[in-house]
Order: C-alpha cells, then structure tokens, then sequence
C-alpha cells in the first residue's frame, strides 16, 4: 500500500520511491523478496475461511460483487483475496515487467474491483493488469473535495472491502469516515483489516475500538508480515519479524 500524506512513525521503515513505481516489479524485489512479506498467504487463508463462501453463494444469486481495495498500492492483496494467489504465485507474476501486464489466475467470482490509493502509478498498473475495474486517486487524510463523493459511494456501495497494513497511516478522523461509509449499506457486507505489531501499537487499539462500535466481529488471526529492515531492526532491539493481526468484521445488520 502506499503512504498518504501524513506524520508518520519514524522507527518504520517507508518505501515512498517503490510505491510510485510504474511497475510491481521493485515491490516485488525490494519487498516480497528482499523482506519476505509472506502476509497475503495469511490474507488469503483468512478470507478464504471468514469470507469466500459467503461471497460465492452472493455471486450466485446477485450476480457480481462491489469489491475495494482501500490504499492498496499495486493490488498485491486483491490477488491473493480476490484471485487465490500465494506469495509464490504473486512473486512470479511480478517476475518482470511483461509478466506483470495481466494478472495469472482468474477472479474466483465476480467482482467489480475499485482500487484506492495515493499512487497514481500505482493505480495506473492496477488498472491495466485487470487487477482492478474502477481507480480513485485519493490522499485518505484530506481527499480533495471534488473526490470525496465518488469516495464515499464506493465505500458505502462496497460488499467487501480490504485495507491491510494501510490504516496505521491514516488519522482517526479519516479512518471514522472511511468506517461510516462502508458502515451505511444495509446490506451484510465485510471487511478484512490488518494491525501490525510492533508499529503504531495505540493507534492501532483506537482503530479496533472504532471497528467493534460499528462492526460485529467475526475473526481473526495472527501471523507473519515480514521481515524488519535494518533500520527497523536498530530501532527494535532483538526483534527479526514485522507481525501481523488480521480481523474480519461484518456489517451489524
């Protein structure tokens, strides 16, 4: 995912050139490879548990789903969520630039994919694999006005919505207009979400506690993200592995 415009947590590391990128391919080598972030094969078994069945039997009966991939950069998770793919299958699909051009495996149902993130670059690639339908060039913190509508009606149109290791960026005030939005439809609806430990550990409980005052809980699991780089490392004294906390949450209702 990429970094809004925002005072962020200086003890973690931040990688603003990869993100804007015209490719995956410096993600995938600079990240996937060199930092082992293995996080979406949890993503992927999380969502393959707590949300799959439900939004194939959806896909069944009302036909294609409003899916979004919130601050999701290249669309890394929407292919391990969305189309199945494992960090080995994503890793390889990123091998290059030609073999980034589309994306190997097949959506698992029908979706309508609308992608936001800061990067336009980003969401330009996204785009053109066929990770993503729709894009919304958005800085989260202080979307421009004339963006703010077309943002809010994805969310609120939104059956699932997945934004992971990306809400540690965003202001509280943000993060409650992002969870209002999606929390609107009356419809069931979910959302994966991710903490990371050991980065921004109270914005993280206020984030949960916003979560639970609108969503019922439905899962989680803990796991891996990847490895710290040495920067981290100097900053956290004995620690080797970034970690991850992935919830899933339903819409009340």
């Amino acid at each position: 995912m990429s970094k809004p415009d925002v005072k962020t947590d200086e003890k973690k590391q931040h990688f603003d050139d990869i993100y804007v990128a015209e490719n995956p391919v410096p993600f995938k080598e600079r990240i996937l490879d060199a930092l082992e972030y293995v996080s979406d094969n949890f993503n992927r078994q999380t969502f393959d548990r707590l949300v799959l069945p439900w939004a194939q039997q959806k896909a069944d009966t009302a036909g294609i789903l409003n899916f979004v991939d919130l601050a999701g950069c290249f669309g890394n998770t929407t292919m391990a969520t969305l189309n199945g793919m494992d960090y080995d299958a994503i890793r390889n699909n990123w091998r290059s630039p030609e073999a980034a051009a589309s994306v190997d495996q097949p959506r698992r149902f029908p979706a309508h994919v609308t992608g936001i993130d800061i990067s336009a670059n980003a969401l330009a690639y996204g785009k053109s694999a066929g990770i993503y339908d729709e894009t919304i060039e958005a800085d989260l913190n202080k979307p421009a006005p004339e963006t703010r509508p077309e943002l809010d009606k994805a969310l609120q149109q939104a059956d699932i919505l997945i934004s992971t290791a990306a809400l540690i960026y965003l202001e509280p005030p943000a993060i409650e207009k992002i969870l209002d939005a999606f929390a609107s439809k009356n419809e069931e609806g979910y959302m994966l979400v991710n903490f990371l430990n050991p980065f921004a550990l109270e914005k993280a409980d206020a984030t949960k506690r916003m979560l639970l005052e609108r969503f019922e809980f439905v899962g989680s699991m803990a796991s891996r993200h990847r490895r710290l780089s040495e920067l981290e490392r100097e900053n956290y004294p004995g620690e080797d592995w970034a970690l991850l906390e992935i919830w899933v949450l339903r819409r009340k209702g």
